[in-house]
This record gives C-alpha cells, sequence and structure tokens, in this order.
C-alpha cells in the first residue's frame, strides 16, 4: 500500500502548513509540480496498477484500489484543512458510514443525535441492525439524557452539528467530554459547515466526516466521501476497511474534488453572506411562520454557534405559512432555486425535507425532530444576493393569499 502522504510528503510545505491559511493550505498542500513536467495543476492517474522494481520495491502505489496518486492528494489536502494527521478517501459519504459502522464490530451500541440526515438515519436503522448493531436516536442537546442512554457498549457517538435539516446544534466540546469518559468514540459529520467554519477535531472529536459530494466538491458533478482523524489507531482500522471493502472514488472524482477544494473558502463566504441575506428577509415576511438559521440572533443556539464556529454556513430553512399545498407551490415556481435533492452547489436549491431527504422517517420521528410539512430547506448559492431574494418572493406571493 501507498504510505501515508499526509506523514511522509517530502514538500516542505507539508510541514509548514499548520502556519498558512487556509486559502493558502487549500491551493497548494498536496499540490506540488510534477517533477518530470513540471506540470503546475497534478495530472489525472488513471493507471490501474504499477510497476514494480522488485517484489514489493515500488513508488508508493501498487494497485488503485488500495491508493491512487489523486486520492492520495486530495486525502493530504483535506486533512491539513480539517487540522487532522489522517484522512482516506471514500466513493460516497455513506460508504464512510458504513465503514466506520463495520468497525464496530457486532453488539455495539450506537447513539445518534435524534435530527440526523435521513440517509444515515436509514443506515443505522435498517442496515446496522442487520450486523447486530443497535442505535439510539438522541436530543443531544439534553447532556443527562444522553449520558442515560450511553450502555457499557456503546462504541461511538454521531453528531452533525447544525442538524440536518431543523439546523439544531450540538455542543461538541461537551458531547466529546462525556464520549470519552465512557471509553466511546466521537464522530462528527461536518458537512454542512465544511471545515471553512469549523474543525470538529479541535474540539475534541475523533473522527471527522463529510459528504465530499456538497461544499468541499461545490460544483453538483462529484458523489464522494471523506473520513478524517488524528487517531492513527482508528486510521489504521478504517485504512484496512477501505481497502478490503473497496468503496474508492475514481482518480478523475478525487482531480475533480481537489479542484473543488481550491475555491472552497472563496464560496463558502458567498454561501453564508446570501444566507444571512435572505434568512433576514424571510424573518420580516408576512407569509413566513418560522425561519431557522444559526446566524440570526432568533436562534435559540446562536451564541453557541458563535462559539464552536467561525460562521454560520449556506443552509437555512423556514416553515411557510400553511402546508404542504403551499410549500410545494412554492417550491414549482421557483426559478433560481432549483427544486432537487442534495446541497452546497454553487447553485442554489431547495427541497421539502419530510417527503424527499427525510421521507424514510417515520411521522412520530418527523414530528419529534420538527420536520414538518410546512418546513423548506435551502441550499443557498453565490448568485447574485437581489435575483435570489426576487425569486424567493415571487414565489411566496404565489404560494401563500394574503
Amino acid at each position: 500500500m501507498a504510505p501515508n502522504v499526509t506523514e511522509n510528503s517530502d514538500n516542505n510545505l507539508q510541514q509548514e502548513s499548520k502556519e498558512l491559511g487556509f486559502g493558502t493550505r487549500a491551493i497548494h498542500v498536496g499540490q506540488e509540480p510534477d517533477p518530470n513536467t513540471g506540470a503546475v495543476i497534478p495530472a489525472i492517474s488513471l493507471s490501474t496498477t504499477y510497476k514494480q522494481s522488485a517484489i514489493g520495491v515500488h513508488n508508493g502505489y501498487e494497485y488503485s484500489r488500495s491508493d491512487n496518486p489523486n486520492r492520495s492528494k486530495f486525502e493530504q489536502a483535506i486533512a491539513s484543512l480539517e487540522k487532522g494527521k489522517y484522512a482516506l478517501a471514500f466513493s460516497s459519504g455513506s460508504a464512510v458510514t458504513a465503514s466506520i459502522v463495520t468497525s464496530i464490530g457486532k453488539d455495539g451500541h450506537i447513539i445518534s443525535v435524534n435530527d440526523v440526515y435521513g440517509g444515515t438515519n436509514r443506515y443505522f436503522s435498517k442496515v446496522a441492525e442487520t450486523q447486530g448493531i443497535e442505535t439510539s436516536f438522541v436530543d443531544l442537546n439534553d447532556l443527562q439524557k444522553f449520558k442515560e442512554k450511553i450502555r457499557f457498549n456503546t462504541k461511538i457517538v454521531w453528531v452533525e452539528t447544525p442538524t440536518n435539516p431543523t439546523l439544531s446544534l450540538v455542543d461538541i466540546k461537551a458531547v466529546a467530554e462525556i464520549t470519552h469518559q465512557h471509553n466511546a468514540i466521537l464522530v462528527v459529520d461536518n458537512t454542512f459547515m465544511s471545515p471553512y467554519f469549523q474543525n470538529p477535531l479541535e474540539l475534541g472529536a475523533d473522527v471527522v466526516v463529510h459528504s465530499v459530494t456538497k461544499y468541499i466538491n461545490g460544483h453538483s458533478d462529484v458523489v464522494m466521501g471523506v473520513f478524517i482523524t488524528n487517531d492513527q489507531e482508528i486510521y489504521n482500522k478504517i485504512k484496512f476497511l477501505q481497502n478490503a471493502i473497496g468503496a474508492v472514488p475514481s482518480a478523475f472524482d478525487s482531480w475533480l474534488a481537489n479542484r473543488g477544494l481550491k475555491t472552497l473558502h472563496l464560496r463558502m463566504k458567498q454561501h453564508q453572506e446570501n444566507a444571512l441575506i435572505i434568512a433576514r428577509f424571510l424573518e420580516k415576511s408576512d407569509k413566513v411562520v418560522k425561519v431557522i438559521y444559526p446566524g440570526l440572533e432568533s436562534h435559540p443556539q446562536h451564541l453557541l454557534a458563535k462559539k464552536q464556529a467561525r460562521g454560520f454556513g449556506g443552509m437555512l430553512s423556514f416553515e411557510i405559512k400553511g402546508g404542504f399545498k403551499e410549500a410545494n407551490t412554492f417550491l414549482q415556481h421557483t426559478k433560481l432555486f432549483t427544486l432537487a435533492e442534495s446541497l452546497g452547489g454553487v447553485e442554489s436549491l431547495a427541497e421539502h425535507p419530510a417527503k424527499m431527504t427525510h421521507s424514510g422517517l417515520t411521522q412520530e420521528h418527523r414530528d419529534a425532530v420538527g420536520v414538518t410539512d410546512n418546513l423548506i430547506r435551502l441550499s443557498v448559492g453565490i448568485e447574485d444576493a437581489e435575483d435570489l431574494l426576487a425569486d424567493i418572493q415571487q414565489s411566496l406571493d404565489i404560494a401563500v393569499e394574503n
């Protein structure tokens, strides 16, 4: 297998990267010019296998399921941005989840934040259960309830913050302290925030995961996931599973994701700027019941957001006046906000969690976490803000009668 590039790179920049700014690291770490051609942008390595000069003697690569130069470069860059030593890229965020869950073994127990992404909920409830792994979904803002749910066999505590789609926050540092008191591992899904706004490893998390498909790639043309940690034992375990299971991204997808990473800092600034403008606009509308965005002073955990993150992100949700009919009408009439699942691309997207991303949850579970029939989730893109506001207003005017 290839050496861990985040530790063994001969590029002095890697050793100095902690002193460099986010944008500089995003552009330069792992991206040294090709020594043979001088190419500033590394080429895409499509080879599935690599020449060995003798048995077991090679240049760090032997088979592309085990490792690939483009994947290694992406892993090196994202590890630097998340303040981690090790990173592993997978073919999807769900593949990351599956590998982490598999690593805890039969008869393990997981505690997950109750308002977790629908796909993660589905894996915990429908797949992990068949492996003899049980999951408890808990409101992790209630630390006493969290403590009461921990068992002798609890292996993982799984957090999203902000959660999807109700943008509730979890105090990572407080949850980490309790998790470690019980010798469990804290995993934080940092997809909504990206490493630009939040670094959970610095707050006590053991593992950070991302759906690279979203903000990190940022252009809605790659499906990938990534795992980051500072713990070598955890890394070795997941590295083995990455190779054994084989859920790895292609060289081209790794190259695209690395290209997207180079503008992450610029995109996240604009995502947030637009999201805050829209959130404040919606708060003033008589056609909206409630706006949920951590950057608003009205968000009940606004101070926590300021404490543990460097920004508020580009995701927001709101409850339109009325019910499913009004929500559906609104979503059918937007012109710039495309009705589609996923998030984090340069373009603005809108969706209905109850009938789309979270339709797999029971009605009881949706009610408990606030995924109502009039809840709409917006992934605010980087278009001109005034155009997005006009689009929202015209669609609200159609959907909600005065």
